[in-house]
């Protein structure tokens, strides 16, 4: 097989976004690439064009690949439930959840299979194969069982380059405590160092550069500059954006525990005039412009930490008051009458209920399959504005609306979501509705009426997206030695199938 393995220091170093540019500057020269992460561990999911389930991360680097996401690219996902469980999705289907401890005993040897089938359908379709890591490849406690990084590298037989992140310090120890805890055989694999997030001038690193070489033995391909505003969606709640203050409008986005596909948020950064703040607790609220719901792996716990919190009682006020809300997914469920979980498919125990927060009329009946599909449809024609969006759904269970104040006509013709006092309250279950450019600045301009500010015109940041791609890979091209990593792949495989 040819391919590369990108491993880090720690989680949050830049991995994937190091693999998104390596697969389109692949692209661009005319390779089949194709990226893969055997084991992911994220709430922040992407929906196969099969319906399937993957980890966001892999399905942002096959679009830069410019090849369709699969679930070969990413055959285990794990979605946390709560601080000992997980969700085990399989090649796209959930299939278990299971404890930590449980996962290691009983689905090692199911995964390693599962890795190994995902490499054989890969091969028959690409040509190069970008793996990515996760977190720290030296976790001792786990490293005998481990299904994603030195394990990887060594079913596929492919050389690693490790990324360190200079940003947060201790970018040496980082590295040659990395090394030192590999074995031999191991850290023969690394055949470069990658430097990342550096901030300033760069001839004062240049010693630093000659140090780690002569300490290591491996080569340093480059220093990457510190990238801003490079529009890639992070993987993890490690890579949820800061929040941002302009002049303008404020959108307080409600950060539960267990928060899922935040890139729903993501495109509010590039509106010039809105400010985005997280909030956790009842005094970071303030006075904000509309509130946002976004979604949870765990909707009944995350809703029982708002009320813990007080933010319940606030935000039917704040509704009641004309205040624009609008929840996503399981912040669309909470926004309802009541959440009844008769399997335990939301909570994990059987016949639980819980009162939702009363502001829309709904039930919300959790089951045990998920939907998982892409979802393309109109706003209804009720609402007197023809706008088609396009997102995608992952979820449990169906939320019955008690009055007739849908949101979308789907594409197959069913009423979806609820839109109710002239759009100030909007519950849907479509992941990225506010990625659709032309309603994100409908939405946007009805606060910005309210407030009395002057309405603004689309911002199209889904037209830059493929541009940012190309931007990615001529960034780390400019700035880390491309041709000596490709080298690296090539002789590898070429060294090791004479072998």
């Amino acid at each position: 097989m040819k391919g590369i393995i990108v491993l880090g220091t720690a989680s949050d170093v830049g991995k994937s976004l190091i693999v998104t540019a390596i697969c389109r500057a692949y692209a661009n020269e005319g390779v089949k690439v194709a990226p893969f992460k055997s084991q992911n561990m994220s709430n922040n999911s992407y929906v196969t064009a099969d319906g399937k389930e993957i980890g966001r991360a892999q399905g942002i680097q096959a679009e830069a690949a410019r090849t369709e996401a699969t679930v070969w690219m990413n055959p285990i996902l794990l979605k946390p439930r709560s601080d000992q469980n997980a969700e085990v999705v399989l090649f796209g289907k959930a299939v278990d959840t299971l404890s930590g401890k449980a996962y290691r005993d009983v689905f090692y040897e199911q995964g390693l299979k599962a890795i190994s089938s995902a490499f054989e359908k890969l091969q028959e379709e690409f040509e190069m194969i970008v793996m990515e890591g996760a977190g720290s490849p030296v976790e001792i406690n786990l490293k005998d069982r481990e299904l994603v990084n030195m394990k990887v590298a060594e079913i596929a037989d492919v050389p690693a380059v490790l990324v360190a992140d200079i940003d947060r310090g201790g970018v040496f120890a980082s590295i040659i405590g990395t090394l030192e805890l590999m074995s031999p055989e191991e850290k023969k694999r690394v055949k470069g160092l990658i430097i990342n997030k550096f901030r300033g001038d760069i001839s004062l690193f240049e010693q630093g550069i000659d140090w780690l070489e002569s300490r290591t033995g491996i080569p340093v391909l480059g220093v990457l500059p510190f990238l801003e505003n490079h529009m890639m969606d992070g993987e993890d709640s490690l890579s949820i954006p800061a929040s941002t203050y302009k002049t303008g409008l404020d959108i307080a986005v409600f950060k539960p525990p267990y928060i899922s596909n935040y890139s729903d948020v993501e495109p509010f950064y590039h509106e010039q005039d809105v400010s985005v703040r997280w909030v956790h607790s009842l005094r970071e609220i303030g006075e904000p412009d509309a509130v946002l719901l976004p979604g949870t792996k765990s909707t009944i716990k995350d809703l029982q930490y708002f009320k813990k919190e007080g933010i319940d009682s606030w935000l039917r006020d704040y509704a009641a008051n004309g205040g624009f809300i609008a929840g996503i997914c399981g912040g669309y469920q909470m926004l309802g009458e009541k959440l009844l979980d008769p399997l335990g498919s939301d909570t994990g125990a059987a016949c639980s209920e819980e009162e939702g927060l009363g502001i829309i009329p709904a039930v919300t009946t959790f089951s045990m399959e998920k939907t998982t599909v892409r979802t393309e449809g109109k706003l209804h024609r009720r609402i007197g504005t023809d706008l088609t969006v396009q997102g995608f759904e992952i979820h449990l269970g169906d939320t019955e609306i008690g009055c007739c104040q849908p949101f979308l006509l789907l594409k197959n013709g069913s009423e979806e979501g609820f839109y109710g006092k002239d759009g100030r309250i909007i519950g849907t279950y479509l992941h990225h509705i506010f990625h659709n450019d032309d309603w994100r600045n409908h939405w946007l301009n009805s606060i910005r009426t309210a407030k009395g500010l002057p309405e603004q015109k689309p911002v199209y940041i889904s037209r830059l997206k493929d541009q940012k791609y190309d931007e990615l890979a001529e960034h780390l091209k400019k700035h880390l030695h491309w041709e000596k990593l490709k080298e690296i792949s090539d002789h590898w495989r070429n060294s090791h199938e004479l072998v």
